[in-house]
């Protein structure tokens, strides 16, 4: 992801706002700021060029699953395919190539700037209203995944409104696991929110004693 996505980005995560089921943020904000939030590293986009001609198969999320609170450049990496989308073709890549237009984005954001947070991050999952339902979310979640196992992260956690079924479903799906619920954490619009808290623990990363 690059500033010259920003302009599609910043659409798909308005839409999510728009919904009320996604964040407690409710405005986007300036690159600048999402830059200063989320990892470097970890940062892919969906293009719609190499979606293909099939039917995907897959749940993706409404909006961002990780930014109840509020606070990578390169090819993405796993194993996510379906009849229609790839996780690990070019549909998730870096954004030197703007021919296609963006159906989704994902990105990791640290919880604490604290050394012994360095491996404890969150996720956050946007898919454009018109993609959902095609595998997007979860081939983007995927890439996240792979993307901070490289990188020795050893838990990914995110926080999410209980009304938001569908991202509920996407991190589990993914191994993500409930952990707790944290009840009227805040007010939107006027209405108290409860908020789940999901972790994924890596398998990959040794986690000693």
């Amino acid at each position: 992801m690059t500033p010259g996505d920003w302009y599609e980005v910043r659409a798909i995560y308005f839409e999510g706002i728009a919904t009320g089921y996604a964040t407690f943020e409710t405005d986007p904000g300036s690159w600048e700021k999402w830059d200063a939030a989320h990892l470097q590293d970890h940062r892919f986009v969906a293009r719609r060029g190499s979606l293909g001609t099939g039917s995907a198969i897959g749940n993706s999320s409404i909006g961002n699953s990780s930014d109840s609170d509020s606070s990578g450049s390169g090819p993405a990496i796993g194993n996510s395919s379906t009849r229609g989308f790839s996780a690990s073709d070019s549909s998730i890549r870096d954004s030197s190539d703007n021919r296609s237009s963006i159906l989704g984005w994902a990105a990791l954001s640290p919880v604490s700037n604290r050394p012994v947070y360095a491996g404890v991050v969150e996720v956050s999952v946007y898919v454009r209203a018109k993609s959902q339902g095609q595998g997007i979310g979860r081939a983007l979640l995927e890439a996240l995944i792979a993307s901070a196992e490289k990188s020795s992260i050893w838990t990914l956690q995110a926080a999410i409104f209980s009304e938001n079924r569908a991202s509920l479903a996407l991190h589990l799906r993914c191994e993500f696991r409930e952990v707790g619920r944290r009840e009227k954490l805040g007010k939107l619009y006027g209405k108290w929110r409860d908020v789940l808290l999901l972790e994924r623990r890596s398998k990959v990363v040794g986690i000693g004693d």
